[in-house]
Parts: structure tokens; sequence; C-alpha cells
């Protein structure tokens, strides 16, 4: 269980975490290799074999996640296509009710994602949920993915919080294992990011389905931090 009391930061994640991970899935995994078809008359099939074995290679580095390299290394406009696709972003389940609550309960919220600048502002313009956020952080500023150790002691360096009084909530188990090596206290995995997809098992981390999970304990942190008595 959470001791609210010992929080002072919540370090989230975007996609799979904040967002639908479904957007990010069809996107890459549908709607590229469609698009690098047509464009090198392959079949749709080629398409996805060509784009996965060209995804593979980088998975887990910055470039992964960098839409100007996929630009570049598949011969796509990649920002542009996201916006064709935009429809698809959603925001998940007590997100918002979450992150208000966060707001009264004096935490800082600070959205800590991979994604590419390009991709953070599509995302934060269709949803946006940057209005219920202190700061938002992307990896592409600190020059390292989450997942490289040396990502969080930038991070603290660029937005100063104590390991010990954070909590980070990711969908990703190999983003959440290096924040652990750097100290954070407190880590959540989300078991439900892509919402076309099963509930995953997921017994490394504490984990959630739903943001509704910890909203009765939050709330009632705030309402003995705000009752007459605590002050």
């Amino acid at each position: 269980m959470l001791d609210w009391a010992r929080v002072d930061t919540v370090l989230l994640d975007m996609d799979g975490t904040l967002l639908d991970l479904y957007f990010d899935n069809h996107f890459w995994l549908e709607f590229v290799p469609a698009r690098y078809a047509a464009r090198h008359g392959l079949t749709l099939e080629q398409g996805k074999a060509e784009c996965m074995a060209r995804y593979e290679q980088y998975a887990g580095t910055l470039d992964w996640y960098c839409v100007d390299h996929w630009t570049r290394e598949l011969g796509l406009d990649i920002a542009v296509l996201k916006e064709e696709a935009d429809h698809l972003i959603a925001v998940l389940p007590h997100v918002t009710d979450f992150l208000d609550l966060l707001g009264e309960a004096g935490k800082r919220r600070v959205l800590v994602t991979n994604a590419h600048q390009k991709s953070l502002a599509l995302k934060m313009d269709r949803t946006r949920l940057h209005h219920r956020l202190d700061a938002l952080v992307s990896s592409h500023e600190i020059g390292l993915a989450k997942e490289d150790t040396a990502f969080w002691e930038r991070l603290c360096e660029r937005e100063p919080f104590d390991p010990q009084r954070t909590l980070f909530v990711d969908d990703s188990l190999s983003v959440l294992r290096p924040a652990q090596r750097y100290g954070i206290r407190w880590l959540l995995a989300i078991r439900y990011p892509d919402r076309q997809q099963s509930v995953r098992e997921i017994d490394e981390f504490p984990a959630i389905t739903e943001f509704d999970e910890l909203i009765p304990g939050l709330q009632a942190f705030v309402a003995e931090t705000l009752s007459p008595a605590a002050r």
C-alpha cells in the first residue's frame, strides 16, 4: 500500500500509463507498415516484416522513440502520419480524476516520457493533460532513454526529486527496473496499458489495472491533510 504522507513527487509515464497504448501499437504495427508497403510497392506482410526488422535494431534506445529517426529510416513523414491517426489517441479511465486529486494533495506531477517532443506535443494538444501536470520531460531532452539507469540521474539534476519520496508509474518493466536500481522508493506497473489487449499478469512490481485503485487512499490522505485538526 502506498503511504501518501511519504510521497512528494509523482513521476508518470505517458503512453500505456496515462494514455491508451492502443494508439502507439496500432500506429507502429499496422498503420506505418501499411504506408511503408504502399510507398515501396510491397505486400502488407512484406511491409510489416521489413518494419519489424528495423524496429528490432533500435529497441530500447533513444532512436526507437525518435520521430525524426524513423522519418529518415523509413522515408515516411512520421509526424504527419501521427496526425492522420490522432483520432485514436485516448486518455485511460480515471486518469484525470487521479491527476486532479494529486494536485489537491499537493503532490508534484511530472510527466516523464520516452516520446519524442513532436509526439508529446501532439498528444498534449489532443488530450489537454498538460493542464493537469506540473512539468513535462521527454527523454530526448535528457539525451538518454528511460531504460538507461543514468537517465534517472540526469532527470534528478533537471527536475529535482528525492528518490525515497517519489512514486513512479509506468507500464514498461524494462523502464521500472532501472528506476528501481536508481533508488526510487515507490514503483507501480500498469496491467492494462492497451485496451484492445488483455490485462497483464505482473508479479515483479506492485501493479494496478486502473488509477481508481489509488483514488480512495489518496482521497483519505487529502481529507486528513485538509481537516481542521491537521491544520
